[in-house]
């Protein structure tokens, strides 16, 4: 594996750094692309990986990406994790701001990326005679609505759309599409950043038996990744047992009902 490399967005913190770090472990060269340069490069001294800051939401500075790369090595990898959602309000007092910024960081970002890089994967396939990989993360709330969420399940459901039609289109070349679902998952930013209110993250995960952890999700990825060449895992929803579905949360510990507990 020394001999391929992967772009990772949304590297300085969460999913995107777990991510940088366990494909550094499996052998990947890396390079981890996010906004906030000084963390990019504390996590390229832990890890080894290259880093690059561009805000995915500039044309120019996805531009730049695209020629760094070009001029650095082949591509074999882009994995998509950059996103956010922004605001808890009702459709109807929805922020039109809040909504064209989620759609941006969600759904354009993705489609800025992949217009520039594809050339590249599709280059690093043919002369490798093997495969290139697009791996996109979305969310559960791309598959089910819930109250307060008009903007980010619109902004997550169009990604995954995105992803859905990338697949198609590329469907006979060696280009794997993948799209990685998760539902909770315990980070340091996420809901800070959606409401600004550091009691919200307390209220979210209290009680909840093991949600996940961006390590969790980081695992997953480096999976589809390392897949043979021939098994494309098009959609992995993954979840904390304590949650059973998008609406379904259990809080307080896990444990066997009935007889079983005898």
């Amino acid at each position: 594996m020394t001999n391929r490399r992967a772009v990772v967005t949304g590297a300085s913190s969460g999913i995107g750094a777990a991510t940088v770090r366990a494909l550094r472990a499996a052998g990947w060269d890396v390079v981890g692309v996010a906004r906030r340069a000084e963390r990019l490069e504390a996590l390229a001294a832990e890890t080894g990986a290259a880093a690059f800051a561009a805000d995915l939401t500039s044309d120019a500075d996805v531009d730049r990406l695209a020629v760094h790369l070009a001029e650095t090595g082949p591509l074999h990898a882009l994995v998509h994790v950059a996103g956010g959602a922004k605001g808890t309000d009702r459709v109807e007092d929805g922020s039109v701001a809040d909504w064209t910024w989620m759609y941006e960081v969600n759904v354009l970002s993705a489609q800025r990326l992949v217009a520039r890089l594809l050339p590249q994967l599709r280059r690093a396939a043919a002369d490798g005679g093997t495969h290139a990989d697009l791996l996109f993360v979305t969310s559960t709330a791309a598959q089910v609505a819930y109250p307060g969420g008009g903007g980010y399940n619109a902004a997550k459901a169009g990604e995954a759309m995105l992803v859905h039609a990338l697949r198609q289109e590329l469907n006979g070349e060696p280009l794997r599409v993948v799209e990685i679902a998760p539902g909770m998952v315990h980070t340091e930013e996420f809901t800070l950043n959606r409401t600004g209110d550091p009691g919200a993250v307390d209220a979210l995960y209290a009680d909840v038996d093991h949600p996940l952890v961006a390590e969790d999700v980081a695992d997953v990825i480096a999976y589809a990744l390392g897949a043979p060449g021939h098994v494309n895992l098009d959609l992995v929803t993954m979840r904390p047992v304590a949650q059973a579905a998008q609406h379904l949360l259990h809080r307080g510990p896990l444990a066997v009902r009935g007889e079983a507990r005898a």
